[in-house]
């Protein structure tokens, strides 16, 4: 690989920028400068930019907490984004795997590994995911039976079964719930709700697949996977059998 693209795809900076750096002699291959960024980068070099090792990383894997009013997107001219959230040098080839609405918090996992992306959001996979969500209304008193069967959440919808547990009855008509889902279509959570003649007034993912959401993450915060994380999330996007 060139060296230019090696560093680039590093998230050290833009392509065009670093060719002059190189040149400037501000990169070193096992400790030797070079100036020219087409030099090719042997397997497990040693690669220094701007007195930094920088290390080739084929998947990278974020967990974030996600606040609300952040879209999940990786660039938007109007609005602050997910990958806005990132201090340190990022990637172009990040994405948020399974978006989150605006306004829903929670778990958001950033990778570039799309394999593992689509093994953990495809229908088929039936890989969990765990919401906590405020509603407001009068929920039935069938309502975890009706989650389960499956609802019609518009006039040719219907959401898979899920799971509904109610956590707690506030005053004032609303309930602390907890659901649990196996695909993603728009706006699903709320929409099954919506079908109860309910209204998600919070919602909040804490769980995909075996990742669950750091409690010391605070809004707005990430951290890598660790190994354990990661191997542990990649057996849950194996195909279950039903």
């Amino acid at each position: 690989m060139r060296l230019d693209k090696y560093l680039a795809d590093m998230g050290t900076g833009k392509r065009s920028d670093l060719k002059k750096a190189i040149r400037r002699g501000e990169a070193e291959i096992n400790g030797e400068k070079v100036l020219d960024p087409g030099r090719a980068v042997p397997e497990g070099a040693c690669v220094c930019y701007r007195g930094r090792e920088i290390r080739y990383e084929t998947y990278v894997y974020y967990m974030m907490n996600k606040p609300a009013g952040v879209i999940s997107a990786t660039e938007d001219r109007r609005q602050k984004t997910v990958l806005d959230l990132l201090e340190e040098p990022v990637r172009k080839d990040l994405f948020p795997a399974g978006r989150l609405d605006r306004d829903t918090e929670g778990l958001l996992l950033l990778t570039n590994d799309g394999i593992l992306a689509h093994r953990l959001l495809a229908p088929g996979r039936h890989v969990d995911k765990v919401y906590r969500a405020r509603v407001r209304g009068v929920l039935p008193e069938n309502a975890a039976e009706l989650f389960r069967e499956g609802l019609r959440i518009d006039s040719s919808l219907t959401a898979m079964p899920a799971e509904l547990r109610i956590l707690q009855v506030c005053p004032g008509d609303c309930a602390e719930t907890e659901v649990t889902v196996r695909e993603g279509k728009y706006h699903q959570v709320k929409r099954m709700f919506q079908a109860l003649g309910c209204e998600v007034t919070a919602l909040k993912r804490l769980r995909m697949g075996t990742l669950e959401l750091d409690p010391s993450l605070e809004p707005g915060q990430y951290r890598r996977l660790t190994e354990e994380e990661l191997e542990a999330l990649k057996q849950s996007g194996e195909v279950k059998k039903t």
